[in-house]
């Protein structure tokens, strides 16, 4: 039986920078929180809390606190966070991801210029909440085909003659060919000059990386956090590929019945998976099938 990981499983760079830093924080001996969980991943999130750092889950606990230092995570926050820390005279490190940081200052710039703005990603996902909160206009998200036709559709009916200028942009770990589709409906429009293809390509390759391995697999394995968006999207992505496909978080979740014509086990990962976890999952396989 052969096991075959993909090249870009694990960390991403914005990921273990955001991890690096919170743990060069902790080697200064101050009190240290992160806004958020600093990645979607239960266990670098308890080895940090075991090292002292604290999550801390909305506004309300960030207005309680007098001292400290406060980590943004990789996702981001909307400006108002940033300003909130300010107010509180805490000292701040900011690991937002410099991928999800350019889109911030794309729709704060094009925002104030005028534009309606456009997400397209999980409007609940933290990422997304930043973003819209360094928008001081309109700001719209979708994440479906049908939101973008009928999106479009509501627009020229309440605008009727009058061009509406737009800012399209997409969450960095949004589904690489979806986005693709939606943009193809706001072509259809003329808006093709308003797009700002803003998802990484780390997440692109990922993604295709995964895809291929799974039309090959018999089994395919996917790790990662249950709150993680892009692993939620290998998945969606794989399992249409193979009907065979598992989601597990950590070793515990793996609880796999292999027949003996099982020829190709893919493994895949999420951006917030650490090289620890998917070593342990490849051992295993290795060892028990």
């Amino acid at each position: 039986m052969e096991i075959r990981l993909a090249k870009s499983a694990g960390f991403c760079f914005g990921v273990e920078r955001a991890v690096n830093l919170v743990y060069e924080q902790v080697e200064t001996g101050k009190t240290i929180y992160t806004y958020g969980p600093i990645t979607h991943n239960d266990g670098v999130v308890a080895e940090l809390a075991s090292k002292g750092v604290v999550v801390l889950e909305g506004e309300e606990e960030l207005r309680r606190l007098k001292s400290g230092t406060v980590v943004i995570r990789a996702h981001g926050v909307p400006k108002r966070i940033y300003d909130l820390i300010k107010e509180q005279g805490l000292e701040v490190v900011d690991a937002t991801c410099p991928f999800v940081k350019r889109i911030h200052t794309i729709v704060e710039r094009e925002s104030k210029a005028g534009k309606h703005i456009v997400v397209v990603g999980n409007a609940a996902h933290p990422e997304v909440e930043g973003i819209v909160g360094w928008c001081s206009g309109p700001v719209t998200v979708l994440e479906e085909p049908k939101e973008a036709e009928e999106f479009l559709f509501s627009l020229t009916n309440h605008q009727k003659n009058v061009p509406t200028r737009l800012c399209v942009v997409a969450q960095t770990t949004f589904n690489y060919k979806k986005f693709q589709y939606i943009v193809e409906i706001f072509g259809k429009k003329g808006y093709n000059d308003s797009v700002v293809n803003t998802i990484c390509s780390a997440t692109e390759e990922r993604q295709t990386q995964a895809r291929a391995i799974a039309r090959e697999a018999d089994v395919m394995l996917v790790i990662g956090g249950r709150h993680s968006s892009n692993t939620r999207k290998l998945y969606e992505i794989c399992s249409k590929e193979c009907a065979q496909t598992y989601f597990i978080q950590t070793l515990d979740d793996l609880h796999l019945d292999l027949p003996k014509a099982v020829r190709l086990v893919g493994i895949t990962a999420g951006a917030s998976t650490p090289k620890k976890l998917i070593e342990e999952v490849q051992n295993y396989v290795r060892i028990n099938f």
